[in-house]
């Protein structure tokens, strides 16, 4: 059942009202729960739709709460390695992924969110899982980010909760040890 199709135009909203952004918040839920199950036919079914592009919209123009979703979304694609092929098969795939990541990094400067940053620094992670992409990210990693051990380019309230959050901390050191930056 292609049922997950039907909820594709409320992900495909850009208005920013509140019944909207509930209605997006909802359809992400789905969308969130079927990943969560770590299903290979799940994986395989959504990549074969339009969802990582709405994510990647959802996750540069939407709410905070909204972008934590569809980061995580775009996460669990990822962990799988199917879902990190199909992303890393094309550099347009990979591009149109990090530079909405690197978007990311940069909003967060300004407003920080912990559980947003881990999603973020989680899908660096696993796309350094990648030759190809490795070998990208080494070029187009934000510089805040290769400031571990010290933090200082991130804004005090995120370095405080990376200091306060080991595992993310902890990706964030591999993630770098991957890239060979550290």
């Amino acid at each position: 059942a292609h049922i997950p199709l039907l909820l594709y135009p409320f992900l495909n909203t850009v208005s920013k009202d509140r019944p909207f952004e509930y209605l997006r918040l909802t359809s992400l839920g789905v969308i969130g729960a079927l990943v969560k199950v770590d299903d290979a036919e799940v994986i395989n079914f959504l990549l074969q739709t339009e969802i990582i592009p709405l994510c990647l919209r959802i996750m540069e123009t939407g709410s905070e709460l909204s972008k934590t979703v569809a980061t995580f979304i775009v996460q669990k694609l990822l962990l799988d390695d199917m879902g990190l092929t199909y992303i890393c098969q094309t550099a347009e795939r990979f591009y149109a992924v990090s530079s909405v990541l690197a978007k990311m990094v940069t909003t967060l400067q300004q407003t920080p969110s912990i559980r947003l940053l881990k999603h973020v620094i989680r899908c660096y992670l696993r796309l350094s899982d990648n030759p190809r992409a490795r070998e990208a990210l080494r070029q187009c990693l934000p510089e805040c980010l290769q400031a571990d051990p010290t933090l200082q380019c991130l804004p005090e309230p995120i370095a405080n909760c990376l200091r306060e959050d080991s595992v993310t901390k902890r990706w964030l050191s591999q993630l770098l040890q991957n890239l060979n930056l550290r």
